[in-house]
């Protein structure tokens, strides 16, 4: 059976059934598309391999596609289907970045070898970039940790001593701080780096998947439960456990987390023996577990077992001197990543994100930069290329108002457009999605000119 999806892009029902059935028949997993719009839709949603695909569609010239595939950070291979008048636009493809082309009717025989081939070269593109990041994470300790600030080197600190240890870490933070980082960094500084470190989200899952995904279940312990079943702490046997989230834990699951933490033992569900772990625990949560505690949603026993090491993570807002170095750092990621040269940032756009909110944290920057360095045409980055919000932030009524007060948010949000379109009412009423009647109505209630 070989491993690997292949997406058949070829609007020719016949032929897309033929090609369908002789490259399933090799064991590969085959999805179709009649169209550009189609197989767009299916490289957004699936993880595609190799996609065989005609150069003429009924929606466009299949270059398109190439350069789609080329543009989106995915090692897929492209291989054309031709007939013998598209050569041409075939070569054209290949400079733009495909696989191989193939020539309908006369090149069946090389359909399957090019497949493999092109398979294995995403195989093996795929392993490169595997052992590259798991290179990069091997060394993404401290020195990884961005940031200058007090706050952060305090943090950056605390965190280089309790990494020696096998104590419980907990990092407390807003979302977006940086916490799994931090976690990370923690484990590749200790003397379990060469094992593994696994993490999971205690808040994106249900209460029964989550005790299975944590502690394992046995076979017949409930309908479905067809096989014994490894939870993460016994995958991370002799490595590090990273709890996002912790504070989202049921109480039930709590106590069974303690028992590990006190004992390193636990029981899988639907089982009667004990299994031993030799694991760390590092947590995370932006709530107040204190409060938790009070409001009896955390367990006091479990709280005080964790915090042996108790590590803060400032919000960015209050760390604006590490802004412009988070920002260089990501500028140069996506400038990289996208093959734009965006080489620099205005003194505006770099006082615009000193000055933000940031309420996403380094996260949410993370994001901005990416939008910045993706929607640019130049190579030094300026106020133009932020978001809509960045101009509201800097709005005297937005500063002084509620910013719970909708009129004023509407009022700010109708005279952005307007400035946006240069006055151009039937165009601001477009872009907003509502009737120029309505527009004007609003302007005159807002007293807008």
């Amino acid at each position: 059976m070989n491993s690997g999806t292949i997406l058949l892009v070829e609007d020719e029902e016949k032929l897309r059934q033929l090609l369908y059935r002789i490259i399933s028949l090799e064991g590969f997993r085959v999805l179709a598309a009649e169209n550009l719009k189609a197989a767009r839709k299916q490289l957004q949603t699936e993880q595609i391999d190799v996609v065989l695909c005609d150069v003429m569609l009924p929606d466009g010239n299949g270059i398109s596609l190439v350069e789609y595939i080329h543009e989106a950070p995915t090692s897929t291979a492209i291989i054309m289907l031709t007939a013998y008048g598209n050569i041409p636009d075939s070569v054209k493809a290949i400079k733009a970045g495909a696989f191989d082309y193939i020539t309908k009717g006369n090149d069946n025989a090389r359909i399957i070898p090019l497949i493999h081939r092109a398979m294995e070269r995403v195989h093996l593109q795929n392993r490169v970039e595997h052992l590259q990041e798991k290179i990069a994470n091997k060394y993404a300790t401290f020195h990884g940790l961005i940031g200058h600030s007090p706050a952060m080197t305090a943090a950056r600190e605390l965190a280089a001593k309790a990494a020696p240890s096998d104590a419980p870490v907990l990092l407390l933070g807003e979302t977006g701080t940086g916490k799994e980082m931090f976690a990370q960094a923690i484990h590749q500084a200790s003397k379990r780096a060469d094992k593994d470190f696994l993490a999971i989200n205690c808040s994106a899952i249900g209460k029964d998947i989550l005790e299975s995904e944590i502690f394992g279940y046995k076979a017949g312990a409930f309908t479905g439960a067809a096989k014994n079943k490894k939870g993460l702490i016994e995958e991370a046997n002799h490595g590090t456990l990273f709890l996002d989230e912790i504070g989202e834990m049921p109480l039930d699951l709590q106590a069974k987390l303690l028992r590990v933490l006190e004992t390193k033992e636990f029981i899988k569900v639907g089982d009667t023996k004990v299994t031993r772990v030799d694991i760390r625990i590092i947590a995370a949560t932006n709530r107040n577990l204190q409060e938790e505690i009070e409001q009896g949603r955390f367990r006091e026993d479990l709280y005080y077992r964790l915090n042996v090491f108790t590590i803060s993570l400032p919000p960015l807002r209050e760390r604006a001197e590490d802004i412009p170095t988070f920002a260089a750092h990501f500028l140069r990621y996506f400038a990289g990543k996208t093959n734009k040269q965006v080489l620099d940032m205005s003194p505006e756009f770099l006082q615009q994100l000193k000055t933000h909110q940031w309420r996403g944290n380094i996260r949410e920057l993370k994001n901005t930069m990416e939008r910045a360095v993706i929607i640019t045409n130049h190579t030094t980055l300026t106020t133009d290329d932020l978001p809509m919000e960045f101009k509201l932030d800097k709005s005297p009524a937005r500063q002084k108002q509620s910013n719970f007060d909708l009129a004023v948010m509407e009022k700010m949000h109708i005279k952005w457009v307007m400035e946006y379109v240069k006055g151009n009412k039937s165009r601001a009423a477009r872009l907003m999605n509502i009737g120029l009647s309505t527009l004007y109505r609003k302007m005159e209630e807002y007293g807008i000119g």
